[in-house]
């Protein structure tokens, strides 16, 4: 199984569009995907709860206890949590023990970089991350690449501890296609597909750190 958490400090980052959308693509390729939304808002519950009966299923399960992994089915091949925002050592730790890798995504602005900077220090001094044990990797999100706002962000991305393993476009697809419990791996549009390039970065960086 291979289990991947997707942690920020900051709320509204695109933890979810990120857990949703790695979901629907494994469940589309067959894989068995749980779910695990420890975050109050609890958007990817949600999420799974909406998906239609006609696109490959996803099982969520909410909370960050124990009880909530112990029900995790034996079968699952992939596992994506979902960190609550502002998420504190105290819950951070014993998630980063069960991951196999981390994620963590960032927006193009000052505040959200500076809040990126601040995390990514403090998951450096966790054990696991700091004897190279536990990879971590950037995700640049809602970029729109054709402008200089964006190229700086990633351009001031790359100069962090942790390298920059990919770059999700802004596009209002991934807001309406939430509404309908499904991702963009759900369609096969020539448009669709232009979107699912910006996540092979991110799938082979996954495929190469985090055991399948």
């Amino acid at each position: 199984m291979q289990t991947v958490l997707v942690a920020s400090s900051k709320g509204g980052c695109g933890k979810s569009t990120l857990v949703t959308n790695l979901a629907a693509m494994h469940a589309d390729r067959g894989r068995h995907v749980t779910v695990v939304d420890a975050d109050p808002q609890q958007s990817s519950w949600h999420w799974c709860a909406r998906r239609p009966a006609t696109s490959p299923g996803v099982l969520a399960l909410s909370g960050p206890r124990q009880s909530t992994f112990d029900q995790v089915p034996p079968d699952t091949d992939v596992l994506l949590i979902d960190s609550p925002a502002g998420i504190q050592d105290r819950m951070l730790e014993p998630l980063l023990a069960r991951a196999d890798a981390v994620l963590v995504p960032v927006l193009p602005s000052i505040f959200d970089f500076d809040a990126g900077v601040t995390f990514t220090e403090r998951l450096g001094t966790m054990a696991r991350v700091r004897r190279g044990k536990l990879p971590v990797g950037l995700v640049a999100n809602r970029l729109k690449p054709w402008t200089r706002a964006s190229q700086e962000a990633l351009a001031e991305l790359r100069q962090l501890r942790f390298p920059v393993c990919g770059s999700i476009r802004d596009s209002q697809a991934y807001v309406v296609l939430a509404g309908l419990g499904k991702g963009i791996f759900d369609y096969h549009s020539e448009y669709v597909r232009s979107h699912q390039r910006d996540w092979q970065r991110v799938t082979r960086w996954l495929s190469r750190h985090a055991k399948a």
